[in-house]
């Protein structure tokens, strides 16, 4: 049973087994400890499909693009145009409803499934550079478009839409329950947090299925040695187009759960290029080549970048008047911590995480 839901596909490391159970275990009690933890642990979730997806292109095929961004927005995008509230001028927006986020989802997959596999066809015959330097402008001419089209999508301010009542954090089911000692208020946030977070863990599954099946043998294949991989009859573009669909309606899908969450979605919430370098990191500190490291990178990513700075607030005041720690420990400076952070996994951790774990458990330094 277990090895059909993970297609074979284990941790195959003892340590990694326990970080991963310690993820999943605190996604599910992260209520507990307010709408904060929440919000951090749905991105948590929304991220680690959208770094899966990543690291299928780029960890398993070999594709560098920088267009997974452009995805995740088309799919927040579609999703919040749909559901907000139709005006005269507005003839796609359906209001908020079920119909409306079905409606928002398809046009997401069937958007996301076109543009990547045009993108491909014309791109995936270049090197591997080029093809990175293509998705870029692709990526950065769509963020501009989406900044500039005030009437379609409401430029830097983005489109704030309603959700369906069931997720509507307004809407409460019952009196709060006592968990632990904790009192948790059954509501509309509750049932969309618990909502993305099992989405994620089917999409995960998912994910695990096409990279273990014949197809994502071929992929890796492809990703090891193209020439051999051709020569033996495999049509390399073909693979790496469906690849690159496959990865990038994953990420649309993600985009379309994180608009649910956030009820809203803008320029710089689902298409800034920071977000495409936190997907980078988060996929180069979880390990490529491994899915499971989408999970430890993004769980340790978004942790610092929620809860590095209160961290940073505490420590401040317990070093207060002391030069130079004093300054080095200031809130405003948790990018750095972050940036030195990162140079040490990669120094220590080269294969990532995950990739460093299971050397270990095999006996490998």
């Amino acid at each position: 049973m277990l090895n059909a839901l993970f297609s074979g596909d284990f941790p195959r490391s003892k340590l990694l087994t326990a970080l991963l159970l310690l993820v999943v275990v605190g996604l599910i009690l992260t209520p507990l400890a307010g709408d904060k933890a929440m919000g951090v642990g749905a991105k948590i979730c929304v991220f680690i499909i959208l770094v899966a997806s990543f690291d299928l292109m780029l960890g398993y095929t070999g594709i560098l693009s920088f267009a997974h961004t452009m995805f995740f927005g088309i799919g927040a995008y579609s999703v919040a145009m749909i559901s907000s509230m139709p005006e005269e001028h507005h003839w796609w927006a359906m209001g908020p409803g079920w119909t409306s986020v079905g409606v928002g989802v398809i046009t997401a997959l069937v958007v996301s499934a076109v543009v990547a596999l045009v993108i491909s066809i014309f791109s995936l015959r270049v090197r591997a550079l080029y093809f990175s330097m293509i998705t870029l402008s692709v990526a950065a001419s769509f963020q501009i478009l989406c900044q500039r089209s005030t009437e379609i999508t409401g430029g830097d301010d983005g489109v704030n839409f309603k959700v369906p009542a069931l997720l509507d954090p307004a809407t409460v089911f019952a009196d709060p329950i006592n968990i632990f000692g904790y009192m948790v208020e059954i509501n509309g946030m509750l049932l969309a947090y618990f909502g993305i977070f099992i989405f994620a863990i089917v999409l995960f599954l998912f994910m695990l299925r096409v990279i273990n099946s014949p197809f994502g043998r071929v992929l890796q294949a492809i990703r090891d040695n193209e020439f051999r991989a051709a020569a033996i009859g495999y049509r390399v573009v073909y693979y790496r187009s469906t690849s690159a669909v496959v990865g990038s309606c994953v990420a649309a899908l993600a985009g379309c759960a994180y608009a649910l969450w956030l009820r809203y979605n803008g320029p710089e919430t689902t298409l800034g290029f920071g977000i495409m370098m936190d997907i980078l990191f988060m996929t180069v500190i979880g390990g490529m080549a491994t899915l499971y490291g989408s999970v430890l990178g993004a769980s340790i990513m978004l942790l610092a970048q929620g809860y590095l700075q209160d961290l940073m607030k505490i420590l401040v005041k317990e070093v207060e008047g002391i030069p130079i720690v004093s300054g080095l420990l200031h809130p405003d400076r948790w990018l750095l911590w972050m940036g030195i952070f990162f140079i040490i996994v990669v120094y220590n951790f080269p294969w990532g995480i995950v990739g460093k774990l299971r050397m270990r458990a095999l006996g490998i330094k």
